[in-house]
């Protein structure tokens, strides 16, 4: 977009954080604008809107102090671009990708429009590189893949910080022992939990591979939009054009939606669900999709968004829609976080689209898809009966629904429950899951074939005594 700079003094409406400019020409959607206050301070907004000679512009430090009369405002005539450069790694930033750690200005190597391209869907290679994240709940049941979107659904005041942060520190691609560099978006978020990541990375030694783009809950609403843009704009770069394997990491995209209910509240749209735009999937959508790999290139951008679900209603619009874009979500239990189980994932909620593609010979162990269907419905089953056990007393269950009932306590104490710290490989995973299994009896582990039984079925892998 190559339209030069043009300079208008008309402003013909100012509403919340968007001006109105009238009387202009040559203006693009997303063009990046400068306005000048007569004091001579400067903002800066882009454009949403075009068309009859006005020019609809959301200014991102807001419209407060902004006279009609006096103002200048400067289409820049290209879009919003950061510069981007390897050296971003162990730095911090805000929202627009200015550097916020006293640190000094980032030597760029080039600079990139925010918005990014879309990846040609012919070059995207499909995603089945497992990634072992140390958390049992997730390597062994809802696996993670490189170049997958796997959301984190939580409620508010449960530890989806802790899990985001510990898997940060912890993911790695199996074989390649290559550690992630990780891109991390903080929307609109607390300055405690923002203190929160930055010392955790700084005391596990992790912020040298961690770029941080930060925009504060005290901050512009419109920032919040820009924010998730910027940090996925360098994440591209790192992953294609620098051959890392980038995990980013957007929380809480939750207050993005909420930004974008506001905006297009100013604008005055038909509402949809819940007042949300009638394009709120399609813009999410623009920024998941941002996640993959490409043919011929060794890097990948995995993407891990987490969302505060209102309520804990999982129906809302925002995990909704998140859900319908990604390939699958994993769910935090309010019960289980209650009960002291950490992390709190409820398996039966969560789902791994990709798993069977990550898993299996080679990848984890042959064993891992027949444990995880077999978790699954033992886990299932116990639940069911402890409902039945509250009703009609346990003592009125057969000696195997009992054995169940144990099963379920095991499997949360031992198999989900684990220290922030703890970092568990896949097979310690599966070795703790046959553990478990083990107070089933063998009859009833019906998802797993007889010969892997004999094979990892602790019963059958005790050592045998010596004969001297």
């Amino acid at each position: 977009m190559a339209l030069g700079v043009r300079e208008y003094t008309g402003i013909g409406e100012i509403k919340g954080p968007l001006l109105v400019v009238k009387g202009v020409s040559r203006v693009a959607y997303d063009e990046i604008v400068e306005v000048e206050l007569p004091s001579g301070e400067k903002r800066r907004g882009r454009v949403l809107e075009v068309g009859m000679g006005y020019a609809v512009v959301q200014v991102f430090e807001g419209t407060t102090g902004i006279s009609p009369v006096g103002t200048t405002i400067r289409f820049l005539g290209k879009p919003l671009e950061i510069p981007v450069s390897e050296d971003m790694l162990g730095r911090i930033f805000n929202g627009l990708g200015e550097p916020i750690d006293g640190g000094p200005p980032i030597v760029a190597e080039e600079k990139r429009d925010v918005n990014g391209a879309p990846l040609n869907p012919a070059e995207r290679a499909y995603p089945e590189d497992f990634i072992q994240t140390g958390v049992s709940a997730i390597d062994g049941m809802n696996t993670l893949v490189r170049g997958q979107k796997l959301p984190i659904f939580s409620g508010s005041g449960l530890p989806h910080n802790k899990l985001a942060a510990q898997i940060a520190r912890q993911a790695t691609v199996r074989g390649e022992e290559e550690e992630f560099a990780v891109v991390f978006a903080a929307i609109g978020i607390k300055y405690d939990d923002f203190l929160f990541f930055k010392r955790f990375f700084e005391e596990t030694g992790a912020l040298g591979r961690v770029a941080m783009f930060v925009n504060l809950a005290d901050e512009p609403a419109m920032i919040r939009l820009i924010t998730p843009r910027a940090a996925l704009t360098l994440a591209e770069y790192l992953a294609f054009e620098r051959d890392m394997h980038v995990l980013v990491i957007l929380t809480d995209m939750t207050n993005y939606a909420e930004a974008l209910r506001e905006i297009s509240s100013a604008r005055e749209e038909v509402p949809g669900r819940q007042g949300y735009p009638g394009y709120l999937y399609s813009d999410l959508a623009s920024i998941y999709e941002r996640a993959g790999r490409v043919k011929g290139r060794k890097g990948s951008i995995t993407q891990m968004p987490i969302l505060t679900m209102p309520n804990d209603d999982i129906t809302h619009p925002i995990p909704d829609l998140t859900g319908y874009i990604t390939e699958g979500q994993i769910v935090l239990s309010r019960e289980l976080h209650n009960r002291g189980i950490y992390p709190p994932i409820n398996v039966l909620m969560s789902l791994s689209r990709l798993m069977k593609e990550g898993i299996g010979p080679g990848k984890t162990r042959e064993d891992h898809a027949e444990v995880s269907n077999q978790l699954y419905a033992a886990y299932s089953r116990g639940v069911e009966l402890r409902s039945l056990a509250a009703i009609v007393g346990e003592e009125s269950l057969s000696e195997v629904d009992r054995r169940y009932l144990r099963f379920a306590d095991l499997f949360e104490r031992r198999f989900l429950s684990q220290g922030e710290r703890e970092n568990r490989s896949i097979e310690e995973t599966l070795d703790i899951a046959w553990e478990i299994l083990s107070v089933l009896p063998e009859e009833e582990l019906t998802n797993i074939k007889e010969e892997t039984i004999r094979k990892y079925h602790p019963k059958y892998r005790r050592p045998k005594p010596t004969v001297s």
